[in-house]
């Protein structure tokens, strides 16, 4: 299968819309709309967990262990790379991201990472469900953020 580096715009926008939709789930530590953004199947690895299957134990072994302790998350949209599969039906990205860490004693320090994902749909006229995510900070960033922000969900 070869991949098409450069999708139609309709895929650009929609994987965009994507992962618009998954920030502010991040910044507001809200579990219940990203569980609705992924397939129950999803297979993950990260910064806190090895690999996992499933919803539930993605967000109990990442989710959780990370979006409470950090702060201000954002991806980079502008350098954002997506590839698509030629039936339109498989997608990935490849964007880095910023967040705000905290140190034991309260400040704060800057927590850069990577990520892949891998979305899937039955039709192109659905919406994408992340299938794969792997995230990785930065070398050199610190692996723990010791903050403490409440769930909304």
């Amino acid at each position: 299968m070869s991949v098409n580096w450069n999708p139609v715009a309709e895929d650009v926008t929609s994987v965009r819309a994507w992962l618009a939709a998954w920030e502010p789930c991040v910044q507001k530590v809200d579990f219940l709309p990203a569980r609705a953004l992924f397939d129950d199947t999803v297979a993950s690895f990260g910064t806190q967990m090895d690999v996992v299957e499933g919803k539930r134990a993605l967000e109990r072994n990442q989710w959780r262990s990370v979006w409470p302790t950090i702060d201000d998350f954002k991806w980079d949209f502008d350098g954002m790379k997506i590839g698509v599969s030629p039936d339109r039906l498989m997608a990935f990205l490849i964007t880095t991201w910023t967040s705000i860490g905290f140190k034991e004693d309260g400040s704060t320090y800057d927590r850069p990472g990577r990520t892949t994902v891998i979305l899937s749909r039955g039709e192109t006229k659905q919406d994408w469900l992340g299938i794969h995510t792997h995230f990785s900070l930065y070398p050199n960033t610190p692996q723990r953020s010791h903050g403490s922000r409440p769930a909304k969900s």
